[in-house]
C-alpha cells in the first residue's frame, strides 16, 4: 500500500472515531456524568446491593451505543471520500426496472422465504440474477435507498453497499437482497456493482461464517455479491486496507481505553488494557 493511501485511511478513521469518542467523553464527563447521590436517591435498593462502579459502567454504555449506531457506515463513507472521491449514507438511486424483472425478483424472494426442509430452495446469486435479468416488459420507475453509496471518480465507477451488522436478522437480509436486485436490474444501470456487506466476521474466516438468518437469502460462503470483513474494506481502500484499518482502530482503542479508566472510572488501567482487541 502506498504511503499516501495509508495516510488517507488513517485520516478517515481518525476523523470518524475521534469525533464520536470525544462527543461521548464530553457527555459522560461534563454534560451528563454519573452522579452517585442521584443514583442512590432514584434506585436505593440497587445502590444498596450493587457497587456504584457497575452502574457507572452501564451509564457510560448507554451514552456510547447510541452515537455509535452507524459507525460502520460513517467509516466506510470517510474512507471512500478520502480514497475514491465520493461517499454518502442513505443515498437515493432512481431508475427504471422492466415489469417482468420486478415480478421475477418477487418470485425469487418468495421461493427463498417459504421453502422448508427438503423443498427449501438454496440461494444461488449467479442463477438468480441471470433469471431476473431475462425479464422483459414495460419500464417501471423504481427507487432504492442505499446504506452506503460510493463513487470512484478516477475510474468513473459507482458502487452500492447494503452494510449490515455482522449478525444481521432475516428481515434485514431480505430487504437488502431485494434492493440489490433492483439496483442491478435498472436500465440504464445506475450503479456498476452492488453488494451485501458485513464490516467484520465474528467467525474468523468466510468459510466458517455460520449465522443462520442471512443464509436464507444469501450463500454467505460463496455468493460473489457478499463481502465480509477484509473483502469489504479492501473493496473501498485497495489491497491491504483492512489490515491498516485494524491497526488504526487498535491504536485509537488503546488511547480511549486508558482515558476511560483514568478519567471516567477513576482507577488505574490493568496491565492488559493496551492489548489489541481487533
Amino acid at each position: 500500500m502506498k504511503k499516501k493511501q495509508e495516510e488517507a485511511i488513517t485520516l478517515a478513521i481518525q476523523t470518524v472515531i475521534q469525533n464520536l469518542m470525544e462527543r461521548v467523553m464530553n457527555r459522560v464527563l461534563k454534560g451528563d456524568p454519573f452522579l452517585p447521590e442521584k443514583h442512590k436517591a432514584e434506585k436505593p435498593l440497587y445502590a444498596a446491593l450493587v457497587p456504584d462502579e457497575i452502574f457507572k459502567g452501564s451509564h457510560f454504555e448507554r451514552r456510547f451505543v447510541t452515537p455509535f449506531g452507524r459507525v460502520w457506515e460513517k467509516l466506510a463513507v470517510a474512507l471512500a471520500q478520502n480514497l475514491l472521491g465520493k461517499g454518502e449514507i442513505n443515498y437515493l438511486v432512481k431508475g427504471n426496472v422492466k415489469a417482468d424483472r420486478l415480478r421475477r425478483i418477487a418470485e425469487v424472494l418468495n421461493n427463498l422465504e417459504h421453502g422448508e426442509g427438503r423443498d427449501r430452495i438454496r440461494p444461488d446469486w449467479k442463477a438468480e440474477i441471470d433469471y431476473v435479468l431475462q425479464g422483459k416488459g414495460e419500464p417501471i420507475p423504481a427507487a432504492v435507498i442505499c446504506d452506503v453509496f460510493v463513487e470512484d471518480l478516477k475510474k468513473d465507477k459507482r458502487y452500492a453497499f447494503e452494510l449490515k451488522a455482522p449478525l444481521p436478522n432475516s428481515d434485514q437480509s431480505k430487504v437488502s437482497k431485494e434492493k440489490i436486485f433492483k439496483l442491478l436490474a435498472m436500465e440504464p444501470r445506475m450503479v456498476d456493482e452492488a453488494f451485501y456487506a458485513l464490516p467484520y466476521n465474528p467467525y474468523g474466516k468466510r468459510e466458517n461464517y455460520a449465522w443462520s438468518f442471512p443464509a436464507r437469502w444469501f450463500d454467505m460462503k460463496n455468493d460473489p455479491v457478499v463481502l465480509i470483513g477484509d473483502e469489504f474494506w479492501n473493496k473501498l481502500g485497495g489491497r491491504g486496507a483492512y489490515q491498516k484499518f485494524i491497526l488504526e482502530i487498535n491504536k485509537l482503542g488503546r488511547e480511549y481505553r486508558y482515558r476511560i479508566y483514568r478519567e471516567y472510572l477513576g482507577i488505574e488501567p490493568p496491565e492488559s488494557f493496551d492489548k489489541d482487541i481487533l
